[in-house]
């Protein structure tokens, strides 16, 4: 019989995971401190640990620790209510087998017991890898208690220590370049430097410079040597944002750096070896623009070692009340206005809104009520003042009252019964087709005033337009 101590300062806690491990087939032992977890290693070992973090005197972490010093390979599953990055980051560090979320499912505390069991044999005693200490560093505004963002922290804990490359996808706004800042800090290259790049927002043309660099003379304008990201990045973590855009000629050449390690400068003979850390995002659907033929295969394959994939902020609404209540502190902090907070009311509605653009139209919102809103406590009244026609926006509907996500719907219904098979490229280039005839059309032909009013970059536009055209006539 398999045996489980479970150690746990909450009477509760140690009652119901005893009895569902008891009547799982476990021989199991229970204790209220981590010191008396560690005084019975003297006589006897179990197979499995579980343990909260937050006890008195030897806490759940240093717990870990120990264990990991005294019983190399033996399995310890880490239990807490308060799952951040930092928390699941600290205990997959050290070692911990997997970390369990308050409130937890029995039956999956269960099969992580049998999975520890069956498992530690291949576990041994391999090494720990520890990140560096970094005393004062901030900690990415990665927030949230719901069950999508647990998941989210957990796979930040799990995959952080690890070399793999990461790919993270989700909407604009949803906080990618955040998940990459988090892997990386808990990372062991968290000494070394984060370099990001948006690969939409740079020209084609000088895109293959900006990521390799260039020699001198390697052509018109390189009046002197230009180091790349991958070198800047050397030692850290790279992180491309909007994979998805980038051109055919320069996925091939990522992916000979990502399988060989090496790159030349443009315009250089000077082979550079690539010690850099991949983490790629996208809001597209890269599964798609492989059938598409925009995104290569053997690309994604490289690049999608570990996927994170963030969650809508109308998919976690129960975080809403604490990342707009954070939102609101930081912004009067920054903008010199006297704090103010949210009442019930006002949190309640925020809560309720659609957010189509995610957390970053949450902050921007709090941002403008930091301002416009007159005193503290700030209430749903004066939110809804103060943000006015930018309010978040719910799906625009047709004069006949037909949500255009309706008739969307209608026409993919009826695509999908004909047999057709290409349905998603083609919404999507009429889609961008729509959106940049009548945003052309609102700025009288201006290209930057139509990406702005979009919500893109200049360049976005302008590939998807295509070259300019010389205008005919005197104006």
């Amino acid at each position: 019989m398999s045996r489980a101590w479970i150690a746990d300062d909450e009477r509760s806690v140690r009652f119901v995971l005893a009895e569902g491990l008891g009547d799982a087939g476990f021989e199991t032992r229970v204790f209220g401190s981590g010191a008396e977890l560690l005084d019975a290693l003297a006589d006897d070992r179990p197979d499995v640990v579980f343990t909260d973090v937050r006890m008195p005197g030897i806490d759940g972490l240093e717990l870990l620790r120990r264990l990991r010093a005294r019983a190399p390979g033996l399995p310890v599953v880490v239990i807490s209510a308060y799952t951040d990055v930092a928390s699941t980051s600290a205990a997959f560090r050290d070692g911990a087998f997997d970390f369990l979320s308050k409130p937890f499912d029995l039956d999956h505390a269960v099969a992580l017991a049998r999975r520890a069991v069956a498992a530690r044999a291949d576990i041994g005693a391999s090494p720990t890898i520890v990140g560096p200490d970094r005393p004062g560093a901030e900690e990415p505004e990665l927030l949230g208690d719901s069950p999508a963002m647990r998941e989210v922290f957990r796979a930040i804990g799990r995959v952080a220590p690890t070399r793999v490359h990461v790919l993270v996808t989700g909407e604009t706004g949803t906080g990618k370049e955040l998940v990459a800042r988090a892997l990386h800090r808990h990372s062991p290259r968290a000494q070394g430097p984060f370099v990001a790049l948006n690969t939409a927002a740079i020209p084609a043309e000088l895109l293959e410079s900006e990521l390799f660099g260039h020699e001198a003379g390697a052509f018109t304008g390189a009046n002197r040597r230009h180091v790349g990201r991958f070198e800047q990045a050397a030692g850290g973590t790279l992180f491309l944002d909007e994979i998805g855009d980038m051109p055919a000629a320069l996925q091939t050449r990522l992916l000979r750096v990502l399988a060989e390690g090496e790159f030349y400068r443009v315009g250089g003979r000077e082979l550079i070896r690539a010690d850099v850390r991949i983490v790629a995002a996208t809001h597209q659907d890269l599964e798609a623009r492989v059938a598409s033929g925009d995104f290569r295969a053997d690309l994604l394959h490289r690049l999608d070692v570990v996927r994170i994939a963030l969650p809508r902020l109308a998919e976690r609404r129960t975080d809403i009340p604490l990342l707009a209540g954070r939102f609101l502190d930081r912004a009067c902090a920054e903008l010199g206005v006297e704090p103010k907070r949210f009442d019930a009311g006002a949190l309640a509605w925020l809560a309720d809104q659609p957010w189509p653009g995610n957390v970053r139209q949450l902050e921007n919102a709090c941002r403008r009520v930091a301002v416009m809103a007159a005193g503290s406590p700030v209430g749903a009244a004066e939110v809804r003042a103060a943000l006015g026609d930018r309010q978040p926006a719910v799906a625009p509907e047709s004069a006949d009252g037909e949500t255009w996500t309706g008739a969307l719907a209608a026409w993919a219904r009826r695509e999908l019964e004909s047999g057709a098979s290409d349905l998603h490229p083609r919404a999507r280039a009429e889609l961008d087709r729509v959106l940049l005839a009548a945003a052309l059309e609102a700025t009288h032909g201006h290209r930057q005033a139509a990406a702005g009013r979009l919500g893109l970059g200049r360049n976005t536009v302008t590939r998807k337009l295509g070259p300019r055209r010389r205008r005919s006539g005197n104006g």
